[in-house]
């Protein structure tokens, strides 16, 4: 981390860099999508290999680095923040960054704090979510279709990523469904789906 704090000027090293991000256009960077890990308890077939190969532990940031990470680029005026994956929620202990970076909500540095999921472990997250400051979601979901979800997803159960929908809109959580288009496999759903 010394090649971002020295870059962003926090740990005592320098002056904090507050400065505006501004990309080659001239366009504020405002939004900042952070990958918590590349792990997912799924293998969609558009996504992942059935046996993956994922990054060794040692070369993934830690969630006090995420944070600090997270942190630096608000200072820098990112306003809005999502945290994907792989699937966040099979990270050890991310609830307790996100209650971290809950607290740039707090304090005004941040409007909204959001999650891409695959919804499997919703049921469990979702009432932390919203009291750690999370007022919307992404859940990906491909199809309504119990056998084919499972075969999309090789293994999954809809009725898991369904209950984890209605735990987060009990919570009070916007929901966004991301569905990816299949031809052959779920095409002729997307009314339905919409």
């Amino acid at each position: 981390m010394d090649l971002i704090d020295s870059h962003f000027g926090i740990n005592g090293v320098g002056a904090p860099l507050t400065d505006p991000l501004v990309d080659p256009f001239g366009r504020h960077v405002s939004y900042l999508r952070i990958s918590v890990t590349d792990r997912c308890d799924l293998r969609c077939v558009y996504c992942m290999a059935e046996h993956m190969s994922f990054l060794p532990k040692r070369e993934v940031l830690s969630l006090d680095e995420l944070d600090r990470v997270a942190s630096a680029f608000i200072r820098r005026g990112v306003r809005r923040l999502r945290l994907t994956g792989g699937e966040p929620l099979v990270r050890r202990d991310v609830m307790s960054l996100i209650r971290n970076l809950g607290r740039h909500l707090d304090s005004g540095a941040l409007d909204e704090l959001t999650l891409t999921t695959n919804g499997t472990q919703l049921a469990r997250h979702a009432a932390d979510l919203a009291a750690a400051g999370v007022r919307r979601i992404n859940v990906s979901l491909d199809t309504l279709d119990p056998e084919k979800f499972r075969a999309i997803t090789r293994w999954g159960r809809i009725e898991q990523v369904l209950e984890g929908i209605a735990a987060a809109k009990t919570a009070g959580l916007f929901v966004k469904i991301n569905t990816v288009a299949l031809r052959g496999a779920n095409e002729h759903e997307i009314p339905s789906m919409i």
